[in-house]
């Protein structure tokens, strides 16, 4: 459960003096009433959904992003129906009776979504609701509008998610053990995880292998021969060439208690308050960020159980498939391999995905920003940022260096993000005028 101090920290920023009922709008909601010194809705129940499912559900980077989508889904299409339809509609185009708040509407959307997702967790959403809007004074009929919108658009989005392969799909079990082929990493040689995850209903492909990877390189080309022996000499715990501040940065990105998800999600509510985003602006963002992301990761685990390829330490242990190459049979990474195959690389796919709808959003790959980490002894536990695609060049290479990548796949996966995130751009969320469906 979010803590009690925090949950009323924010609460206390939400509340805004009453006005007339009937002069409510989508521009002139209790957030636009304080600008600058309340908690936008959106990225307070974006936190209160990180919470549910990675926090208390405990659910990976490519579970938890289906979920976050399915939650920002409900919002924005929520809130976009209250402010009038200035973005087409992702999937549910609900009644609202006006006047309607739209701070309720969000946090009706994302507590029903959540709830139905966790019902062991729903009497603490229920109290986290109420907390909510018991804070906010006034607007009565406004926010019992509100939240009927969010009823209705959480409830479609869980009815259309409601078969999507999600914890029920294919397995997967590792041939036998050879060059080139994924086998379970130490220290712990867990099984495959989430093997599902390359067969779950896209949110804006046609299919999770629309964008898939062309084939990892093979094991006498020049791409592996580099590969390997960058991986092996950066990304070793021991007797590296990697220098303190490329340890840090692996440590940064992949080192104990980083969970990618939430590290980008700290972020993407960090900006949107930073930039003042409205409700609606928010909303907006966030459902593109997680849709995009979660299909980054649904194409990315398509390629990866697809090939199949070793990670650096069992290549490396092994020799590396190739005569030229050198084994080390004692060699591990710096950072722990996580259990799935390595090509494409996830955060590549995830990360550049993310990057990419941020340069779109705000026009420019230029923006003053922050990115923070939890894992411990970091020389630099927060990093500033004025380019979007530095960030995304320090997380290609924290996975090198912290030795569970090889650079081309980090490459390769950033390609298939940016494909994923490309196509969904030109397609959802867009401004109703210039969507082809609304011309005459």
């Amino acid at each position: 459960m979010i803590r009690k101090t925090f949950l009323w920290a924010m609460l206390s920023l939400s509340v805004a003096c009453a006005q007339s009922e009937d002069s409510l709008s989508c521009k002139n909601d209790i957030e636009a009433e304080h600008p600058g010194q309340i908690t936008n809705a959106v990225v307070f129940w974006s936190a209160v959904a990180d919470n549910s499912i990675v926090t208390v559900g405990g659910k990976s980077p490519q579970q938890g992003s289906i979920e976050t989508a399915m939650v920002q889904t409900a919002v924005y299409d929520a809130v976009n129906a209250i402010c009038g339809y200035p973005y087409t509609a992702y999937a549910v185009k609900p009644e609202v009776q006006v006047p309607a708040l739209t701070e309720a509407a969000v946090a009706s959307a994302a507590h029903d979504v959540l709830a139905s997702l966790y019902p062991a967790q729903a009497p603490a959403l229920d109290q986290q609701l109420a907390d909510y809007l018991g804070a906010i004074p006034g607007h009565t009929r406004a926010k019992l509008n509100g939240i009927h919108v969010g009823q209705q658009t959480a409830a479609g989005i869980v009815e259309l998610r409601a078969d999507d392969g999600r914890d029920s799909g294919p397995g997967w079990i590792p041939p036998l053990a050879g060059p080139g082929i994924w086998q379970p990493t130490p220290p712990g040689f867990l099984p495959p995880a989430t093997p599902w995850i390359r067969a779950v209903t896209p949110w804006t492909m046609t299919s999770p292998s629309q964008f898939q990877a062309p084939p990892p390189p093979t094991l006498d080309s020049d791409v592996w021969l580099h590969d390997y022996s960058e991986s092996k000499a950066y990304g070793g715990a021991t007797g590296s060439l990697r220098t303190p501040a490329q340890t840090d940065l692996a440590e940064f990105v992949g080192g104990p208690g980083v969970h990618p998800m939430l590290q980008w999600h700290g972020t993407w509510r960090s900006i949107a308050s930073d930039q003042k985003l409205s409700v609606l602006e928010a909303a907006r963002l966030f459902a593109m960020l997680s849709t995009v992301s979660s299909d980054a990761l649904i194409a990315c685990w398509d390629s990866k159980y697809q090939y199949g390829f070793w990670r650096p330490v069992t290549a490396i242990r092994a020799g590396g498939g190739n005569p030229s190459l050198t084994a080390d049979p004692t060699w591990i990474g710096v950072v722990i391999t996580p259990n799935h195959p390595e090509y494409p690389a996830a955060h590549g796919c995830f990360s550049s995905s993310v990057v990419e709808v941020l340069r779109s959003y705000f026009h420019s790959d230029r923006l003053n920003f922050t990115m923070t980490s939890p894992a411990p002894g970091l020389l630099q536990p927060v990093r500033s940022y004025d380019h979007f695609s530095q960030a995304l060049t320090d997380i290609l290479d924290a996975r090198v260096y912290g030795g569970m990548h090889y650079r081309n796949s980090t490459i390769v996966g950033a390609e298939l993000g940016r494909k994923v995130a490309r196509q969904a751009l030109e397609r959802f969320f867009v401004p109703r005028q210039d969507d082809r469906r609304f011309k005459k």
